[in-house]
């Protein structure tokens, strides 16, 4: 059975897509500064298309390989955070600041646990007893 012209549309439209949109889009391509950090860049990604046809209806029988047809995409593409790497700690830097007070929340959360590791980790420090001195 031989291929309907919209399948051809459909097919170029989605390969365009593909094209625009990849992985590598919505998570940016590493940056790495002089002194080590890494900072990935993270996109929302948006996309759409439609596509649609028609072929003429018969009341002139020659006119039966006749078809219309279009198709068309958008691609919406929004930076929204960072991911910084530096020392082995991860850290979320947001672009928009309308978020609601939990997702803010949830947001800072990975930071604010990682201080409270590094305080817990200084404490015990601190209260370990010196070792016995030897006579």
């Amino acid at each position: 059975m031989a291929e309907h012209p919209i399948q051809g549309l459909m097919n170029i439209t989605m390969e365009k897509i593909h094209q625009m949109v990849d992985s590598n889009t919505i998570i940016g391509k590493p940056i790495i500064t002089e002194d080590g950090t890494t900072i990935l860049p993270v996109s929302k990604v948006s996309f759409g298309f439609a596509s649609g046809g028609t072929d003429f209806d018969g009341k002139n029988a020659a006119n039966k390989d006749l078809f219309g047809g279009g198709s068309g995409a958008g691609v919406n593409i929004q930076p929204v955070a960072f991911l910084v790497v530096k020392d082995g700690c991860v850290r979320t830097i947001q672009l928009s600041d309308n978020a609601d007070t939990i997702n803010r929340a949830l947001t800072m959360l990975p930071e604010l646990v990682d201080k409270v590791a590094a305080l817990i980790k200084k404490d015990e420090k601190k209260e370990e007893p010196a070792a016995p001195a030897e006579q």
